[in-house]
């Protein structure tokens, strides 16, 4: 499987909890654990607003495409 995103370890290095997005978006927990094992993503929308709460630039929660 392709990994998209690095929602699962940008979460981890911030000390952010799953329950903190489903909080935050008002989505369920099932759709956030969809985001972070790469199974489903977030919206362009989501993927700003979530570095946007974190502070950090939007391309951190994506995997480089440099091999």
């Amino acid at each position: 499987m392709i990994k998209i995103n690095r929602l699962k370890e940008v979460f981890i290095e911030h000390g952010i909890s799953n329950l903190t997005i489903v909080e935050l978006f008002n989505v369920s927990e099932s759709t956030v654990s969809r985001w972070v094992n790469n199974k489903q993503q977030p919206d362009l929308l989501k993927f700003y607003k979530i570095a946007e709460y974190l502070k950090i630039d939007i391309r951190e929660l994506l995997h480089s495409t440099k091999w």
